[in-house]
């Protein structure tokens, strides 16, 4: 009786909290406030980006390219050669 009692506590305290989440988020005062926040959201960002300084560019011939010559002697290495050779 007890554990059938306890069984109901349970289940009866996550409906009603599903119930009342549900009826807050729904709400008409609740759509209004995150409205109202996006909106000043926007605005800050808005505020923000004018007041925001625009830097010179100073990246004018910055990048030097190296010309690599085929002239360089590579040695190839083959794996299984490799292989072969330490045996």
């Amino acid at each position: 009786m007890l554990k059938e009692i306890k069984y109901f506590i349970f289940i009866l305290s996550i409906i009603l909290f599903i119930f009342l989440t549900c009826r807050y988020y729904f709400s008409d005062m609740n759509k209004k406030n995150s409205y109202r926040s996006f909106n000043n959201i926007e605005d800050k960002i808005k505020i923000f980006s004018k007041k925001l300084p625009v830097l010179e560019d100073n990246t004018i011939n910055i990048i030097e390219y190296v010309e690599q010559s085929d002239n360089q002697k590579k040695k190839k290495f083959n794996f299984w050669k490799l292989l072969e050779s330490n045996e």
